[in-house]
């Protein structure tokens, strides 16, 4: 169960993060984006490392970076 719970967070994530980069507008929000993703993707990993999750920090935070990247490009550009 637990397995099958983990799987369908990390497509969600992927799914979301995809979708945000995907509809970006702006230059600031693309960059933003990907920096985002990347910088995420490394804090959950190393975060996790300590659980014994890497690949599993690495995707949510990789997610959740790209998101909050998104949207604090986005506020640029709409400046």
């Amino acid at each position: 169960m637990k397995n099958k719970l983990t799987k369908m967070i990390r497509i969600g994530l992927c799914a979301a993060a995809l979708t945000t980069i995907s509809c970006t507008d702006g230059p600031n929000a693309r960059s933003a984006t990907a920096i985002g993703a990347v910088g995420g993707a490394a804090a959950g990993g190393v975060i996790a490392h300590q659980s014994g999750n890497t690949p599993e920090g690495a995707l949510i935070g990789g997610g959740l970076g790209a998101l909050g990247g998104n949207a604090i490009g986005g506020q640029n550009d709409r400046r």
